[in-house]
């Protein structure tokens, strides 16, 4: 299974080799994605991204969806943690 995560192109160059790369912005994390699959995008556009390379653009509504299902599923795992012990992740230790 792989997981693509959506990001916010912050700027586009090439890079010394001349492929084009930008700067994503992940949540307010920003890394460098190549672009070679999105030849289309531009600053601003969203990019669903996996394992460094940009796999398809969309738009900023499908990204905001996507950051709602992922902070749901945050959520929900947060609330199961709680609900099974003190919500630290931590294993209990013996007495």
């Amino acid at each position: 299974m792989c997981l693509g995560v959506p990001g916010k192109i912050l700027s586009i160059e090439p890079n010394p080799l001349g492929m084009i790369m930008g700067k994503v912005s992940f949540g307010g994390v920003a890394k460098e994605v190549c672009l070679a699959y999105t030849p289309e995008a531009r600053v601003g556009d969203y990019v669903i991204a996996h394992a460094g390379f940009a796999l398809n653009t969309l738009d900023e509504q499908e990204a905001q969806e996507v950051f709602a299902l992922l902070a749901e599923m945050q959520a929900a795992e947060l609330s199961a943690e709680l609900a099974s012990g003190d919500g630290s992740g931590a294993e209990p230790t013996p007495q």
